[in-house]
């Protein structure tokens, strides 16, 4: 898995875009999709992060 800076992952009815990648942590936004303005920033390390979209979708973005 190839992870970058901005991208979108969709699991179920939650939304992950990614903030901030580093060489050992993810600084991420968990998205409300009815506002896609509000939502938490969360840090976690790269494994955590991994993990935690074990089965989400990449949204594809154009």
């Amino acid at each position: 898995m190839k992870l970058a800076q901005n991208q979108l992952w969709r699991e179920e009815d939650k939304f992950y875009r990614i903030v901030r990648l580093e060489r050992l942590s993810v600084d991420y936004k968990e998205l409300d999709p009815l506002d896609p303005d509000k939502g938490a920033h969360l840090s976690v390390s790269k494994k955590e992060f991994c993990r935690l979209i074990k089965g989400a979708v990449l949204v594809d973005q154009m």
